[in-house]
């Protein structure tokens, strides 16, 4: 009994690693800007771990992931956790130009979220901003020097369901 659950469970493992992981890594790591990557992949979801480089841009790695990757990905949704060597200037301005960013997001206002960034950035010497898009998400990087801080906001906000204390 012993043996054949560790048969099964190191068959998947390996079937896990070999035909999904290492195939999606592969695909993730053709893509310009990519230093680093990890899946890890569950039921319903894949997460993709990534530390990227200054010219990395998110839309088209988040594209080739979906693209170049639905054989692997299947009907998972695919979530980026993406490495940040932020600056507390960046995280202080950051938090200082949420409001407006969410009020855009909220009224689907996306074409003003790169005017409001830009005219936020002069507060930060040396702070740049850049944003992308796709039908899906608005990208978007801060940089300071050689700190960076990337984010993802979803175009389509989550529905709220009943809270669990309520």
């Amino acid at each position: 009994m012993l043996t054949s659950t560790v048969i099964l469970f190191g068959g998947w493992f390996v079937y896990r690693s070999y035909a999904m992981e290492n195939p999606l890594a592969q695909i993730v790591n053709r893509a310009q800007g990519v230093e680093q990557v990890k899946s890890d992949f569950s039921k319903d979801s894949v997460t993709v771990h990534l530390k990227l480089s200054q010219d990395a841009s998110l839309r088209d790695i988040y594209r080739q992931i979906t693209t170049d990757g639905a054989s692997i990905i299947g009907s998972r949704k695919v979530k980026l956790e993406l490495e940040s060597d932020s600056s507390p200037e960046i995280e202080k301005w950051w938090s200082n130009a949420l409001f407006d960013v969410a009020q855009a997001m909220e009224t689907k206002h996306y074409a003003d979220i790169p005017k409001i960034l830009e005219s936020k950035s002069a507060d930060v010497s040396g702070l740049k901003a850049a944003t992308e898009m796709d039908d899906k998400n608005v990208y978007i990087r801060l940089s300071e020097g050689g700190k960076n801080k990337y984010i993802i906001l979803p175009r389509v906000p989550a529905s709220m369901g009943v809270w669990p204390n309520a």
